[in-house]
This record gives structure tokens, sequence and C-alpha cells, in this order.
């Protein structure tokens, strides 16, 4: 005993004391806040819209109000200039959804990425005016041509994109062997490095190609830059890009008749940049897709005029408190220490779509559970008041490989879901 009448403590219970205030003082420095609430306003009233209409399965729904804000948006910044939009198909596979957005913006022009989709669209629209937005093996164009012929009704046909010399001379074999013409595009590469022809002499010698061949007929360029506002300086990446497409641009203006060069087709931009295109008189038409349903990864300062337009809602099976993970049950009271937001389990109906949790707040997957297509694992705190049955909202990150996966989309609009928007078939 000490000379105060309390024991003496050893020096190695002082040290391991210190050492248990250290790490406790750790955890909770280290502990994640509490993230998690209730479905908002607009969730709630969503939850009530799926649940009268008795939907008890995962289903994509399109907010008819915000796609008509987000379309609204492209007219307002593209007002006072000539530019047209050609709408990207493959981010909008939707007939109903390339209804409304092309007569919204009263166009006809169309970007499609494979052999499926130009047959598609041209049964969706057989006076769309198609340009491929990438370039397709020659033996896929032959094939598409052979069915394309009969809906073509006499059309130009669509624009096929060449991004080599080699390429080109296996269109005009392709377009040989059927006594037809085909129009070329040429895709350059303005900054991304996704292939393209890679400067001015390269565009010239496509040229060349081009007019050494009567099968085919030269049709313009296209230029993607999605690549800009990721750059450490957008600026000089979209100064860059203006000036390659430029260089670009004066190689086919002196090589092409005068009197031709105003039909062609100068195509660029891309959602993430049509904003900034919109000052520069360089394309004759943007190319904009996803801006129309802006999912996660189309959050950026070049489109905060945009509002997300499309949420997956898929029905909770189970709850549970609380979580175990299955060989690490040692740490069942350990982790929620760490993360409030991991003291609840939530398993919903379907899963690992391309997409985040959005609503309720504070929901989150777990990396140690994985990932599920069946039965997918959410995470939150016991703010989140989720019972089985009750609706969980995701935010695609994309829409292009979304969107076909869910059958006929919901449209919802006025607070109540009014429409079913079948899809284009599914096609790689």
């Amino acid at each position: 005993m000490s000379e105060s009448g309390l024991p003496r403590l050893s020096r190695r219970a002082v040290i391991g004391g210190a050492l248990a205030v250290a790490a406790g003082a750790s955890v909770l420095a280290l502990r994640r806040p509490d993230r998690g609430g209730p479905h908002d306003a607009y969730f709630s009233r969503l939850s009530s819209a799926l649940a009268r209409a008795g939907i008890g399965r995962p289903v994509l729904i399109i907010d008819r109000a915000r796609l008509r804000a987000n379309i609204q948006a492209v007219r307002a910044t593209l007002a006072g200039t000539k530019m047209p939009v050609r709408v990207v198909v493959k981010s909008l596979p939707v007939p109903g959804l390339l209804d409304a957005i092309t007569a919204g913006l009263q166009t006809n022009r169309c970007m499609v990425f494979n052999g499926p989709m130009v047959l598609d669209t041209l049964r969706w629209n057989p006076h769309a005016d198609l340009l491929l937005g990438k370039p397709l093996p020659a033996l896929e164009v032959g094939r598409v041509l052979d069915a394309a012929l009969p809906l073509l009704a006499g059309s130009p046909g669509p624009q096929w994109l060449a991004d080599s010399v080699e390429r080109i001379r296996g269109y005009a074999a392709i377009a040989r062997a059927r006594n037809t013409r085909l129009r070329i595009n040429l895709e350059i590469d303005v900054g991304l490095h996704r292939g393209g022809l890679a400067d001015a002499p390269a565009v010239g010698a496509a040229l060349e190609a081009i007019m050494a061949s009567p099968e085919l007929q030269f049709a313009g360029l296209m230029g993607y830059d999605p690549h800009v506002p990721k750059m450490p300086r957008p600026a000089k990446a979209y100064a860059d890009a203006i000036a390659r497409y430029s260089a670009a641009r004066e190689v086919v203006r002196a090589r092409v008749p005068a009197a031709d060069f105003p039909t062609l087709t100068f195509n660029a931009a891309g959602s993430p940049t049509y904003r900034m295109h919109a000052a520069d008189a360089l394309a004759s038409e943007l190319a904009i897709g996803s801006a129309f349903l802006k999912p996660r990864d189309f959050d950026l300062p070049t489109l905060t005029h945009h509002v997300a337009a499309a949420f997956i809602a898929t029905p909770v099976l189970k709850t549970v408190e609380p979580l175990e993970i299955p060989g690490l049950e040692s740490l069942d009271k350990v982790l929620p220490l760490m993360d409030a937001n991991a003291r609840r389990g939530f398993f919903v109906y379907g899963g690992h779509w391309l997409a985040e949790p959005e609503s309720p707040p504070g929901l989150e997957y777990n990396g140690l559970y994985g990932r599920s297509s069946n039965q997918e694992l959410l995470t939150g705190s016991r703010r989140v008041p989720l019972r089985p049955d009750d609706y969980v909202f995701l935010r695609p990150t994309q829409s292009e490989a979304v969107l076909l996966q869910f059958g006929d989309l919901l449209v919802y609009d006025d607070g109540e879901l009014k429409d079913r928007w079948p899809t284009f078939p599914v096609s790689a």
C-alpha cells in the first residue's frame, strides 16, 4: 500500500492503462459519424407512389418533370447558337425517352454505338439521321447493312465512323460487295487518346483513302472529349482539344470542294463538355446523352444546371441487427463502435447494379460482406427506419449499362407512376 492508502500501481499496469486510454481515444477519433436518417419528402412521395402502384420488385424510374428540366437546360444553354443536338442513343435506349428528348429539342439526329441499335433506332424512327459513335468491324457493318437496307427507304444511310486507312479500305470492300455507297465520318483524337486519327497528316491520309474509293463519301469529323472536365486544368485541356479539332477541320477545308464544306457533319462534345462547346463556332452539332438523366458519374462542374432524373427503387427483404459478417462474428460488437452506420443491415431485392445508395441517407455497401446480385446488403445506422417491404432508392452511376436491366421503365409524374416505357432489346 502507498502512504495514501491506495494500492500501488506497477509500471506495467500504468503503461497498460495508458495504452488502453490511447487505444480508446484512437477509436473515438476514427469513429465515423452517424449519417443515417429517413427518406426526405421527395423520396417519401415516390415510395407512396410505388406502394399505390403495387410495385414489389426492382424497377428503374424516370422522373418526367426532372427530364423536362434537363431538356430545357440544354435548350437554354444552346439558345442563340445554330448547333443542333445529336442524341446519344446508347445512353438513352428507350423509345419513349427518345421521343421526349428529340421532340423537346426538335432534332432527328442520333448517335448509335452498335449494330443492333442501328436497326432498333431505324425501326423507332425511319427518318433518324444516324452517326456511329465508334468504329465497327467490317463484318458487322456488312451484316447491319444487309438488314438495314429495307429500313432506309432511299435515305443516304448512317455515317459510319472510321479511325484508320485500313478500316476505310475494309468499309470500301463491304460497299463494293453490295453495290452501294457508304458515308464515312472520321474519328479524330482530341486528347482522350482512345484511338482515332492522331494528327493532321493522319486526317489527310484518311481523306485521300476515302476520295480514292468511289464507293465511299466523306461525311465529316467526330471528336469526343469527356476527359476535359476531369483534368487538373480543364480550361487548358479544352483549349488543346479545340486546337486539335481545328487542325483537322482545316485539313478538310483544304481538300474538300468549298460548296461541299457546309454540308459536312462536324460533331463534337458529349454530356460533360457540351456547355463548353456552346460558346464556340467550331462544331456544327453537339452530342448529348447522359446529361438528360444525369447519373452520378456526371456530377461535374459543367453539369450543375442539370438534375438527377433516374433512380432504381427496390424493396427491403430483410433487416438484421446486429449485423453479422460470416467468419468475422468476433467483430460484430467492434465494428458498430467504429462506425455507427454499420449497426443495421438491410438485404434488398436484387442488387450489384452500377448504382450508389441515394435514399434513405447513410446507406452504403459493406466491403467485408461483398456484393450480391440476388440480395444486396446495405448497412446503416439506427436512425435509418427501414422495415421489410419499404423501398430503398439508388442512383445509377451511368445510364447506358443500367437502363436495359429492368424491363419496362416506370415514369413518375405529378406524384404518380403514370407510364411504362419499353426499352430497346438488350445489345452489347
